[in-house]
């Protein structure tokens, strides 16, 4: 496994972190309003964000007088799909399976008729 699909996973072992993301996915909020959602104390949920941060899960910016943190939602797309064509290497063949399909159709305006299934 790749290093930054490592420290994606580890970052999402927590229950408490895929919570915090869970609440992040809504909308941005800022350490306080997160805090308010756990008993937890400031330094525990800081360390939660920093390696949600470090594994490239959220980024937080200032707003004021307070850091507002929000999803990175591509990169967590991104390394999920990563993650599941390394820990299961049948779907990338699947994928392009099925743009060579999906192209095909567009091109026969429409026409799906099955086709046998081809290795990858």
């Amino acid at each position: 496994m790749s290093d930054g699909l490592q420290v994606m996973a580890e970052a999402l072992v927590s229950p408490v972190r895929r919570k915090i993301l869970a609440y992040l996915s809504a909308s941005p909020l800022s350490a306080g309003e997160i805090a308010a959602r756990f008993e937890i104390s400031k330094p525990s949920l800081s360390g939660h964000l920093s390696i949600l941060s470090a594994a490239g899960l959220i980024v937080g910016a200032r707003r004021g007088n307070r850091i507002e943190y929000s999803l990175v939602e591509d990169s967590l797309v991104n390394k999920l799909g990563a993650l599941v064509q390394e820990v299961c290497p049948v779907a990338g063949p699947l994928r392009r399976e099925a743009r060579r399909k999906a192209a095909r159709k567009d091109r026969s305006g429409g026409d799906d008729t099955p086709e046998e299934p081809q290795a990858g």
